[in-house]
């Protein structure tokens, strides 16, 4: 079970690294024609601002789920690092704990603001409802709560091949 977990835990990474990295490389591409049209064509087309702003969401979601499983997000270790090793273990689990609470929130709230917003268009994009933009919400704080759970019973897996993949390998102990 455990191994059937972490290939899934594993695919998920995968697939919110590639749901981040191409909402950044779409965003490049949209907000330049944005400009192009806007003082080159002198029209301003309407919908890159909208657009660029959604694949920001959906970067910053996906992205910090993946960031949260990778251990690459922003921590403040300075006095955690410094308690006593069982105090450093209690305090670790009371912010898993946190973590699990506010991925709860996120997806329990986004999924009920999805809901209702979801009859409601778009006035620069009129056949996006507007509970499409906010489905990165509930959809991000399901994910981190799965890999803060995971974190919870399987240990910290920021360690494994998957997310290490692009770090460099010591031969030696020689740089």
């Amino acid at each position: 079970m455990k191994h059937h977990t972490l290939r899934f835990n594993d695919w998920l990474y995968l697939a919110c690294i590639w749901i981040s990295g191409l909402s950044i490389f779409v965003m490049t591409l949209i907000i330049p024609w944005g400009i192009f049209t806007r003082y080159v064509l002198g029209t301003g087309s309407q919908w890159p601002e909208p657009i660029a702003i959604l694949l920001m969401v959906i970067f910053t979601f996906f992205g910090a789920a993946a960031g949260y499983r990778a251990n690459a997000h922003i921590s403040v270790a300075m006095v955690t690092d410094r308690m006593p090793a069982k105090v450093r273990s209690t305090v670790a689990w009371l912010m898993d704990i946190l973590m699990a609470l506010v991925s709860i929130f996120m997806a329990y709230y986004g999924a009920k603001l999805c809901i209702q917003t979801w009859g409601q268009n778009i006035g620069e994009i009129p056949w996006m409802p507007v509970g499409a933009t906010y489905l990165p919400v509930p959809l991000g704080g399901a994910i981190t709560l799965i890999f803060v759970l995971e974190r919870m019973a399987l240990g910290h897996q920021g360690g494994r091949e998957v997310v290490t993949y692009d770090h460099e390998k010591i031969e030696g102990g020689a740089l």
